[in-house]
């Protein structure tokens, strides 16, 4: 549970965005399948980021708590498509 409280401290700075994303998404294209791959590639694009810029010391740190970068990104992805599908499922309810 201490792993995944972590893991979520790590999620914070990105749930705006993320949140931006899905209204877009439900905007332009309310289904499930594009939206959960649209996701995918916006986690592999904030991976190669985190990889490539300054957000590299902030891996180190989950990497010194035993959690691996492909853990954390993927761990990321299934609460960030988790959280998608049920506000694009919510928001169907409503068209």
């Amino acid at each position: 549970m201490q792993r995944f409280l972590t893991i979520l401290t790590f999620y914070r700075p990105f749930a705006v965005w993320s949140f931006v994303i899905n209204i877009g998404l439900t905007i332009i294209n309310p289904y499930i399948i594009p939206a959960v791959i649209t996701k995918l590639f916006c986690t592999i694009f904030v991976c190669y980021l985190c990889n490539v810029t300054h957000a590299k010391r902030k891996l180190i740190f989950y990497n010194n708590l035993g959690i691996s970068s492909l853990q954390l990104f993927t761990v990321l992805f299934i609460f960030d498509a988790a959280i998608t599908i049920v506000f694009i499922e919510v928001i169907k309810e409503f068209i």
